[in-house]
């Protein structure tokens, strides 16, 4: 049996509601180092702003990677370079369909209610790279695959998995 392996790496883009969040929390913590001099309960504020900045900074840095060996895609996030979760593993047999966003071939899965899982780059570019995957069990994931990556999926399940 042939092993087929793609790894493919997407950085996620910052909303500005988050980026201005966490200068905001940068700010708030200087300021109030600046006003421990004066008032001695101020470093509780300062260790509250500065554990509030770090952890913004956190998720507001992120980046999936699609990871594709053997039939299954694991999907990890990668938090500002320091910290791996594994966020979902998917088996190839239980996909529905795989399709880029605003393909017809969709056209049946629009009115599922289903929850959206958004493991994409966050927002739509010109064209728009972007693939939905309906899974087995009412999910719906959002994602930024390579073309590497698509072919490599599209060889092993040809019905399931469409790039217009």
């Amino acid at each position: 049996m042939s092993e087929t392996y793609v790894e493919c790496l997407v950085k996620q883009k910052q909303s500005g509601l988050k980026r201005f969040l966490k200068v905001l929390l940068i700010v708030l913590a200087v300021i109030f180092g600046i006003a421990m001099m004066i008032i001695p309960f101020a470093f509780i504020l300062v260790a509250a702003a500065g554990v509030g900045a770090y952890m913004m900074h956190l998720f507001t840095d992120l980046e999936f990677e699609y990871l594709y060996l053997d039939r299954e895609l694991v999907i990890d996030k990668v938090m500002a370079k320091t910290k791996r979760k594994r966020v979902g593993t998917y088996s190839l047999d239980k996909i529905e369909i795989l399709a880029p966003i605003k393909s017809y071939h969709l056209d049946n899965f629009r009115n599922h209610n289903t929850k959206a899982k958004d493991y994409s780059i966050g927002e739509e570019l010109k064209p728009d790279r972007r693939y939905v995957m309906y899974y087995e069990g009412g999910e719906k994931v959002l994602l930024s695959p390579s073309e590497e990556l698509v072919k490599a999926m599209r060889d092993m399940s040809p019905r399931k998995i469409f790039n217009d």
